[in-house]
């Protein structure tokens, strides 16, 4: 039976070094998860609302350059623009460092480098989503996604397992170094790539940004398959922004725990997330991608309501409760984003992919972003323990927004991208993929 790390694909030069590439970034960025928030509430002492701030200002500049960056991604070769976004992320996450040696580090310095590095992210982000299916076959797509997905799983399981001792043998600024080296080594494996991409369009055949950027905002909006997955993304990003904001404070202040046990606890979330990455490919063979979408949403809410009743004063069964979440919610959220980004590659015709990823990037950060706010004023209120009581509502919108459209019917991926071949009978491409699904259903879907 194929497995996320077929042959195939590792036969492929150019995707072996992309995958190298992203297990390298995210080890270093999942270390800076960890330590960028640490670094703001153990060295420079801030409380709920500025940690909130602090994520805030990141998800603000996404949702500021989103649909631009994912124009002009649509315009240029992907690859230039993955190595300049890391080499740029590279120099500014090592300032933080080198200001706290010098004795120098403020939290502005914080809000200024995370704002600025989530700009270079969002262009890094929509040209990678755009980049794979240049150099992957469509029909491996979520085999590619699932082996990306697993090989950063595990890179979060040693990440995280070990940041949190980082963070108290070498200080937060100092870990975070860590993550500026991931970036320079990922922008040399990307930069090694010999596979020609396409040429971009011709300067004469772009149409003006603004109006490139409402084409992807059509193109989501107008398909029923694509409008479904935007609203669900959205739902789960309010959940994590939420989480975001109360989680960090809530184990350290309400629990009690230490950097170290947070990060052993996170890093359950990474080995979670590799076995999500592996059962993805076989469970939609097996299941269908609309059901199995639906479920993962679902399995989400459960994940995230052990958090709120993880007990202060009984340090081992708070453990519990906290690693339940993360064996549980984190699986279940590495299935949805595979299915979700192979649809999302299959269905968008190549030189529209970049925007539809910014159209899909933006509307998440913005309900991540008053969920985040909305989150750290309501901590500050009613307590961390009450908020965090909000975030399984997230789970449970995005599998009913999932239930009631084309999705739940939605059992493998469609052949033709959208925009390059016209569905039949002049239905959506939603309906002609439910066809086909319907007459192609796995044997037990």
């Amino acid at each position: 039976m194929r497995h996320p790390f077929s042959s195939p694909l590792w036969r492929n030069s150019a995707f072996l070094r992309v995958w190298s590439a992203a297990t390298v970034s995210i080890f270093g960025s999942l270390v800076t998860r960890i330590a960028l928030p640490l670094a703001a509430i153990l060295v420079l002492g801030s409380g709920a609302f500025e940690v909130a701030v602090l994520r805030s200002l990141e998800l603000g500049a996404t949702l500021l350059v989103g649909l631009v960056a994912g124009a002009w991604v649509d315009r240029l070769r992907r690859r230039p623009v993955l190595i300049w976004a890391d080499l740029g992320r590279a120099a500014l996450l090592a300032s933080i460092p080198i200001a706290f040696a010098l004795g120098v580090l403020t939290y502005w310095q914080l809000l200024a480098v995370s704002g600025l590095a989530a700009i270079l992210t969002t262009f890094f982000d929509s040209a990678d989503n755009a980049y794979l299916p240049t150099i992957v076959e469509r029909e491996r797509l979520v085999d590619a996604n699932a082996a990306l997905a697993a090989s950063g799983s595990a890179a979060e399981f040693m990440a995280f397992g070990i940041s949190g001792f980082l963070v108290q043998l070498l200080t937060a600024p100092i870990a975070i170094a860590i993550d500026a080296l991931s970036f320079v080594g990922s922008a040399v494996l990307i930069g090694s790539i010999r596979q020609q991409e396409g040429p971009p369009p011709l300067k004469a055949d772009r149409e003006p940004v603004l109006d490139e950027i409402r084409e992807g905002l059509r193109l989501v909006i107008h398909d029923p398959v694509l409008r479904a997955f935007a609203g669900a993304q959205m739902a789960l990003a309010a959940l994590w922004g939420i989480f975001g904001a109360t989680w960090f404070l809530f184990v350290l202040d309400e629990l009690s725990l230490g950097p170290a046990a947070l990060g052993v606890i996170a890093g359950v979330g990474g080995f979670s997330s590799f076995i999500g990455a592996i059962v993805a490919s076989r469970a939609t063979r097996r299941w269908g991608i609309g059901p199995v979408a639906v479920a993962a949403m679902l399995l989400s809410a459960i994940g995230n309501a052990f958090i709120p009743l993880a007990p202060a004063g009984l340090p081992l069964i708070a453990i519990g409760c906290l690693v339940m979440q993360q064996l549980v919610a984190d699986s279940a959220v590495t299935v949805y984003d595979i299915t979700e980004a192979s649809v999302r590659q299959t269905l968008v015709r190549d030189r529209a992919l970049g925007r539809v990823t910014s159209t899909f990037h933006v509307a998440a950060v913005l309900a991540q972003l008053t969920a985040t706010l909305a989150a750290g004023l309501l901590a500050e209120a009613i307590g961390l323990r009450a908020t965090s009581w909000l975030a399984p509502l997230g789970g449970l919108l995005g599998a009913l927004i999932l239930w009631a459209s084309p999705v739940r019917r939605l059992l493998v991926l469609p052949e033709r991208p959208s925009g390059e071949v016209a569905p039949p009978s002049g239905g959506s491409l939603a309906e002609a993929a439910a066809v086909e699904a319907e007459r192609d259903q796995p044997v037990g879907g």
